[in-house]
């Protein structure tokens, strides 16, 4: 069965379906006993007809699959001319053996370049967010971190030319899983896994190409904490300064198993199949679930407590929300219904592959030393770590001004030992008390994982408030007062 007699199937079918749902409903009333109803199960199938209409619609158009085949979610057309795009056309080695033969990296930039090239920030972004970080002339919208960068902000324009990227692997401009691999096809799952050392890698040729030899500093939140970690690591030398804002050195397992329930129910989306869904109908259902764990970890139970309560939604007919009335299977509580509501928001803005892709590279990131040698991993221009018996690892060094904690996790002098390549550069590491997708305790972990490995330049920051993982979003007075006193 063709493309689009495959589509035109299912859009009879889920019309037949929805045709159903009325007689049913009229039948309830006069039962003696009612026919459930779900209207949230009514409002995912009527999305699905929609983007089966819209994709069926443009291939009867085109009558074949093309670049910008599929149910055209947002992610697929980004605007060429709100962001700039370096491409690479040599091949990329990459951390698990496989090579790119070539890329694209999409970013943009705010203030001004020094004839000496000697003030350039790069912005490292979390798993899915995409190189506006802030408005430009091109693209006036508001960026992910647009209260941070301008003129006298955290990263002050005045001062400093800042430069983010959309990473390696995603999908907004930058080569990943939804981009044309050399045949023209698109890559979907059989794009090679990717680090953050590759997606860290690839940003470093567009430095190359820009002329920056050394940045001033390398900045980032979440998985851009991780991503400004490796830069400092792979290129000691060309990294003035680094700031992680609720990152960390090494994935947890706590953080791995979140990421990992989201990768299962996307998976299981029979939308999926295996990745390559691109000239068909997305696996959205997965990606809305996927998001919904994501955002549970995202914020904290506090602010969920302050925000919503128990409170119920709403009724569409009107009616006050009341404890009395009769509970359902769909959403009753106002949590419940954000939650919905931010599933709906994000399941077709980003693509699904990206999400596996980068998701996996943030669990696989390690910065202990047997985990550096297993991948033979060496820093540029720069003395490689101790290649030394493994009972050395056991009693590393410490700072004269900073003894080893009394109680620390096994992996600790490991990780004190790979972090050494980072002894010479300052560190500003910022953590959130509420935060539990990465706990405070490994921004403690590192700080004094840092100071062990001999660094004297380590300042470290413990935020309060009930935002949780987005405190880096929205704590523009603590995040950016911080990040702003330490680049100055």
């Amino acid at each position: 069965m063709n493309l689009i007699a495959r589509t035109s199937f299912r859009l009879r079918a889920l019309s037949h379906r929805l045709s159903t749902l009325t007689p049913l409903r009229q039948q309830a009333t006069c039962a003696t006993t009612a026919t459930p109803t779900f209207p949230c199960v009514d409002a995912h199938t009527a999305r699905e007809s929609r983007i089966l209409a819209s994709s069926f619609y443009h291939h009867s158009q085109t009558g074949t699959a093309s670049d910008d085949s599929g149910p055209e979610p947002p992610y697929a057309r980004p605007n060429p001319l709100s962001y700039n795009t370096y491409h690479h056309q040599h091949p990329l080695e990459l951390t698990y053996g496989s090579t790119l033969p070539s890329f694209d990296i999409a970013y943009e930039t705010w203030g001004t370049l020094s004839p000496s090239r000697d003030n350039v920030i790069l912005l490292h972004t979390g798993l899915s967010a995409s190189s506006h970080a802030a408005s430009t002339e091109p693209n006036p919208t508001e960026g992910w971190w647009e209260n941070f960068i301008g003129p006298g902000r955290a990263l002050d324009t005045n001062h400093f030319f800042i430069i983010c990227t959309n990473v390696l692997g995603g999908c907004y401009g930058s080569t990943g899983p939804s981009s044309l691999d050399p045949q023209g096809q698109r890559y979907a799952t059989r794009f090679p896994i990717i680090s953050i050392f590759d997606m860290v890698q690839a940003q470093f040729k567009l430095l190359d190409h820009l002329g920056v030899q050394k940045l001033y500093a390398s900045v980032g939140s979440s998985m851009g904490g991780m991503q400004s970690l490796a830069a400092g690591w792979l290129f000691p030398d060309r990294v003035g300064k680094i700031v992680s804002i609720s990152g960390t050195a090494r994935s947890s397992p706590g953080s791995i198993a979140m990421r990992h329930a989201q990768r299962s129910v996307l998976m299981a989306d029979p939308n999926w199949n295996n990745g390559f869904y691109y000239d068909d109908l997305p696996p959205h259902t997965g990606m809305k679930l996927a998001r919904q764990i994501a955002t549970i970890t995202y914020r904290s139970g506090p602010e969920w407590d302050q925000r919503f309560g128990r409170k119920l939604r709403e009724l569409k007919d009107g009616q006050s929300p009341s404890p009395s009335r009769s509970p359902t299977l769909c959403p009753d509580f106002l949590i419940e219904t954000y939650l919905d509501h931010q599933g709906e928001q994000f399941c077709l803005k980003y693509d699904a592959n990206s999400l596996l892709y980068i998701s996996k590279a943030m669990d696989l990131f390690d910065l202990t030393l047997p985990a550096l040698q297993e991948l033979t991993m060496t820093p540029a221009t720069h003395a490689s770590p101790s290649t030394s018996s493994s009972s050395s690892l056991q009693s590393p060094v410490p700072s004269k001004s900073h003894p080893p904690p009394l109680y620390h996790a096994p992996h600790f002098p490991e990780l004190a030992a790979g972090l050494e390549p980072l002894k010479s550069i300052p560190v500003l590491v910022l953590g959130v008390q509420s935060d539990i997708l990465f706990p405070v305790e490994q921004q403690r972990e590192l700080v004094d994982a840092l100071r062990m490995a001999g660094s004297t330049q380590v300042s470290y920051f413990e935020l309060g408030g009930v935002w949780g993982h987005d405190t880096f979003l929205l704590d523009v007075l603590n995040v950016g007062g911080a990040v702003r006193g330490f680049l100055s």
